[in-house]
């Protein structure tokens, strides 16, 4: 998984890539809900059932997975709606009363995004602390974009610029993954993983070179036509990242995970919508700049 919240977990990993069947389901066919073991096989524990019982189990109504306490996509949906909210309010209050404790969102976002990414379960309170310190990274550093000037031109109509981009590509990769005209493979995920990885180390390069040679304030490999075109790529990543996010929420809803963990889903979501917003805001900006 190229998304680090998915890909340390053990519920909404893929067990293609750790060479391990589904918790309680056969090599094919459909896993059996998660934590549960079929009823009559080795290691289910249930008591005998009496005929009368029995047929009263068949006459009731099925179960649902909300009954079975098991994760819905509206548990997802309503996660991640929440979660948006909260970092949509956060971001809007620190543009207008507090841009300059960006810095301080910035570091704590990132602190705590590690720590929830590699926690086995999840824990609401961190990730709604995490959302509310990426909406003040957000509201301050989007304040700074609006406020930046290339050869005296403003980009202020930016930010809503990129607001409604970031909601297209995830609408455009939510359609392309719900129709099958893509597909999560092994091969895909291998590819993903690689350019991640690469432009990880590229990152890194520039962030590091940003500080011997002069810039636009992007990075010497982030600015001009070639930082369009890395942040095209970029854009390219997040979103096939968005498809592998929602293969994995998919593989969780099958496989009858706890319904907690629509706080882990919503919060994979959220760290690939950041990334999203940032390189699309940053070529935003580049492409305002070169008028």
């Amino acid at each position: 998984m190229s998304n680090p919240v998915f890909n340390n977990s053990a519920v909404f990993g893929d067990p293609r890539a750790r060479g391990r069947r589904p918790q309680g389901g056969a090599a094919t066919g459909t896993a059996a809900p998660y934590g549960t073991a079929p009823y009559g096989t080795a290691g289910s524990d249930g008591p005998v059932i009496e005929g009368q019982t029995l047929e009263q189990m068949y006459g009731a109504p099925a179960a649902t997975t909300r009954d079975t306490g098991r994760l819905t996509y509206d548990d997802v949906i309503v996660k991640t709606g929440g979660l948006l909210a909260l970092l949509v309010v956060v971001a809007a209050a620190t543009w207008n009363f507090a841009p300059g404790l960006w810095p301080i969102g910035a570091i704590v976002g990132l602190v705590l995004g590690l720590v929830n990414a590699f926690k086995k379960n999840p824990s609401p309170a961190l990730i709604i602390a995490y959302t509310a310190a990426q909406g003040v990274f957000l509201g301050g550093i989007s304040l700074a974009f609006q406020n930046m000037t290339f050869d005296g031109q403003n980009v202020q109509p930016i930010v809503f610029q990129a607001v409604v981009a970031t909601m297209a590509t995830f609408g455009a990769a939510l359609f392309l993954f719900k129709s099958g005209k893509v597909r999560v493979t092994p091969k895909f995920t291998k590819w993903l993983i690689i350019s991640m990885v690469g432009y990880l180390a590229f990152s890194v390069v520039n962030l590091v070179m940003s500080f011997f040679v002069a810039s636009d304030g992007f990075g010497p490999l982030r600015s001009g036509w070639l930082g369009v075109v890395v942040g095209l790529v970029a854009v390219g990543l997040a979103a096939a990242s968005l498809i592998m996010d929602f293969d994995s929420i998919k593989r969780g809803v099958e496989q009858g995970v706890p319904a907690k963990f629509a706080w882990s889903a919503a919060f994979g979501l959220i760290v690939t919508l950041v990334w999203l917003y940032l390189e699309i805001l940053r070529i935003l900006a580049i492409l305002r700049g070169s008028d």
